[in-house]
Protein backbone atom coordinates (compact mmCIF):
# COMPACT_ATOMS: atom_id res chain seq x y z
CA UNK A 1 0.00 0.00 0.00
CA UNK A 2 1.44 3.10 -0.91
CA UNK A 3 2.12 5.90 1.62
CA UNK A 4 0.64 9.44 1.20
CA UNK A 5 2.94 12.38 2.11
CA UNK A 6 0.72 14.67 3.55
CA UNK A 7 1.59 18.45 3.80
CA UNK A 8 1.01 20.82 6.49
CA UNK A 9 -1.04 23.90 5.71
CA UNK A 10 2.13 25.65 5.19
CA UNK A 11 3.43 23.98 2.88
CA UNK A 12 0.21 23.93 0.81
CA UNK A 13 -0.08 27.81 1.69
CA UNK A 14 2.89 28.52 -0.12
CA UNK A 15 2.26 26.51 -3.19
CA UNK A 16 -1.55 28.04 -3.30
CA UNK A 17 -0.35 31.62 -2.91
CA UNK A 18 1.29 32.09 -6.08
CA UNK A 19 -1.74 31.01 -7.70
CA UNK A 20 -3.90 32.98 -5.88
CA UNK A 21 -1.33 36.34 -6.49
CA UNK A 22 -1.73 35.88 -10.17
CA UNK A 23 -5.35 35.68 -10.57
CA UNK A 24 -5.91 38.69 -8.07
CA UNK A 25 -4.88 41.02 -11.07
CA UNK A 26 -8.24 41.76 -12.79
CA UNK A 27 -6.06 41.65 -16.38
CA UNK A 28 -4.77 38.41 -15.60
CA UNK A 29 -8.38 37.45 -14.20
CA UNK A 30 -10.25 38.52 -17.37
CA UNK A 31 -7.56 37.02 -19.74
CA UNK A 32 -8.45 33.62 -17.87
CA UNK A 33 -12.16 33.85 -18.01
CA UNK A 34 -11.78 34.43 -21.58
CA UNK A 35 -9.58 31.76 -21.97
CA UNK A 36 -12.46 29.45 -20.23
CA UNK A 37 -14.95 30.56 -22.64
CA UNK A 38 -12.98 30.03 -25.66
CA UNK A 39 -9.51 28.29 -26.46
CA UNK A 40 -7.69 32.09 -27.87
CA UNK A 41 -4.33 33.23 -29.58
CA UNK A 42 -3.34 36.34 -28.35
CA UNK A 43 -4.69 38.59 -30.94
CA UNK A 44 -7.92 36.87 -30.28
CA UNK A 45 -7.40 38.37 -26.80
CA UNK A 46 -6.88 40.94 -27.66
CA UNK A 47 -9.64 41.77 -29.17
CA UNK A 48 -11.85 40.16 -26.76
CA UNK A 49 -9.98 41.81 -23.81
CA UNK A 50 -9.29 45.37 -24.83
CA UNK A 51 -6.11 45.16 -23.55
CA UNK A 52 -3.25 45.81 -25.93
CA UNK A 53 -1.23 42.89 -27.42
CA UNK A 54 2.14 43.38 -25.33
CA UNK A 55 -0.04 43.52 -22.19
CA UNK A 56 -1.49 40.39 -23.23
CA UNK A 57 1.59 38.43 -23.47
CA UNK A 58 2.70 39.83 -20.51
CA UNK A 59 -0.16 38.60 -18.37
CA UNK A 60 -0.19 35.50 -20.30
CA UNK A 61 3.35 34.89 -19.11
CA UNK A 62 2.40 34.90 -15.21
CA UNK A 63 -0.44 32.45 -16.32
CA UNK A 64 1.53 29.83 -17.96
CA UNK A 65 3.98 30.30 -15.09
CA UNK A 66 1.61 29.39 -12.66
CA UNK A 67 0.48 26.29 -14.79
CA UNK A 68 -3.19 27.98 -15.06
CA UNK A 69 -3.01 27.94 -19.00
CA UNK A 70 -0.98 26.11 -21.57
CA UNK A 71 0.14 27.20 -25.03
CA UNK A 72 -0.24 24.71 -28.18
CA UNK A 73 1.88 26.17 -31.55
CA UNK A 74 -0.77 26.33 -34.02
CA UNK A 75 0.80 27.77 -37.21
CA UNK A 76 2.88 30.77 -36.27
CA UNK A 77 0.60 31.22 -33.44
CA UNK A 78 0.06 30.01 -29.99
CA UNK A 79 -3.55 28.93 -28.99
CA UNK A 80 -4.23 29.33 -24.91
CA UNK A 81 -6.21 27.23 -22.82
CA UNK A 82 -6.74 26.04 -19.27
CA UNK A 83 -4.63 23.76 -18.67
CA UNK A 84 -6.84 21.26 -16.85
CA UNK A 85 -9.78 20.72 -15.27
CA UNK A 86 -8.50 21.59 -11.82
CA UNK A 87 -8.46 24.97 -12.85
CA UNK A 88 -11.63 24.88 -15.20
CA UNK A 89 -14.12 23.98 -12.26
CA UNK A 90 -13.31 26.72 -9.61
CA UNK A 91 -13.06 28.85 -13.17
CA UNK A 92 -16.16 28.02 -13.53
CA UNK A 93 -17.74 28.96 -10.07
CA UNK A 94 -15.84 32.39 -9.79
CA UNK A 95 -17.72 33.18 -13.13
CA UNK A 96 -21.13 32.71 -11.31
CA UNK A 97 -19.95 35.28 -8.82
CA UNK A 98 -20.00 37.94 -11.42
CA UNK A 99 -24.01 37.38 -11.11
CA UNK A 100 -24.62 37.42 -7.78
CA UNK A 101 -26.41 40.45 -5.69
CA UNK A 102 -24.37 41.34 -2.58
CA UNK A 103 -25.50 38.68 0.11
CA UNK A 104 -27.71 39.63 3.16
CA UNK A 105 -25.23 40.28 6.22
CA UNK A 106 -27.91 39.35 8.49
Amino acid sequence: MATRTRTTPADRARQIAPVLKALSDENRLMILLAVADQESTVTELVATTGLGQTLVSHHLKSLRENGLVIATPVGRSNVYALCCDAVAEPIALLSTLAGTTNCPTD
